[in-house]
């Protein structure tokens, strides 16, 4: 047993198994978005993810062995880890998508967190939606950025789901200069929220989605759901207030929890889930 960093808290959600499997090694690694944690579990949506992926599996034994030995992991291949790199990460896909939408190509960014608050990230999100770049938060908590007003902030839009769940579960998306949602888009889960106190006084670990599977069921599957949702939802106005969502005359309601609990998941359905995805639903609706 290992404490970690006595200056850094140690909030990432790591787990590693290495096993001889007839004459090699094989790593099985979960990377989740919530805590260890047998109550929590049963009230809040967090993000679990098991893979033998070995990319991943050896920037998480690197991640391991910063925080049991303190030697700085540089050399990360696809992870990123705060307080070393994941800032960073998360700036250089803003600009990246801010490159985009300057040279015309189609430019977004998704991001679903418990909290806005950071400074530099939310002046880059300013930055991108001046670009044009079409921004959607999800935000569960506390969020500093103002959206909607002109000349600022008019290309994002906030809000907050209420419900049943307490949504904690972090994820981030940008659409890489193919819009989203989109097959070619960069996914990420974390452990962090855009906080200070997360980004650089904390052991945060940002995760990139490369299965296909669950690359697809992250963006077409869980943040549509909670982007299509007009029952549970908040959003967030430009001066600083909150309004009820409700769904339009004629619209089709939508609840993102009811929805989850009554269609299966992607992982392990096969094509189960191109029959109940959000997307498919609405089509489905439009053509009724």
């Amino acid at each position: 047993m290992v404490y970690g960093f006595f200056e850094l808290k140690t909030h990432s959600k790591l787990s590693q198994v290495v096993r001889r499997e007839g004459g090699t090694l094989v790593s099985y690694v979960h990377v989740g978005t919530g805590n260890y944690h047998p109550l929590t579990a049963r009230i809040y949506t967090d993000l679990s993810y098991f893979t033998t992926d070995p990319v991943i599996a050896r920037d998480v034994g690197r991640i391991f062995n910063f925080v049991t030995g303190y030697a700085e992991p540089a050399d990360l291949e696809k992870m990123a880890v705060s307080p070393v790199n994941l800032r960073q990460r998360i700036c250089q896909h803003i600009s990246q998508e801010i490159a985009h939408a300057k040279a015309g190509k189609p430019a977004a960014i998704w991001m679903k967190d418990n909290a806005m608050v950071d400074p530099e990230i939310i002046d880059l999100l300013y930055d991108a939606s001046r670009a044009g770049v079409q921004i959607d938060l999800v935000v569960r908590g506390i969020s500093c950025l103002r959206p909607g007003i002109p000349g600022l902030s008019e290309n994002i839009r906030v809000k907050s789901i209420i419900g049943r769940f307490l949504e904690h579960s972090r994820i981030y998306c940008f659409g890489g200069g193919h819009g989203l949602p989109h097959a070619k888009a960069s996914v990420y889960i974390s452990s962090a929220d855009m906080m200070p106190r997360n980004l650089d006084r904390r052991v945060e670990a940002l995760c990139p989605i490369l299965n296909p599977t669950v690359h697809d069921q992250v963006l077409d599957q869980i943040m549509l759901a909670n982007l299509k949702d007009n029952e549970q939802s908040w959003m967030l106005l430009p001066d600083g207030s909150s309004k009820r969502i409700k769904a339009a005359t004629g619209e089709e309601p939508f609840n993102a929890h009811k929805y989850f609990m009554t269609n299966p998941s992607l992982s392990g359905r096969g094509k189960s889930f191109k029959e109940s995805s959000p997307r498919n639903l609405t089509r489905r609706s439009e053509r009724a």
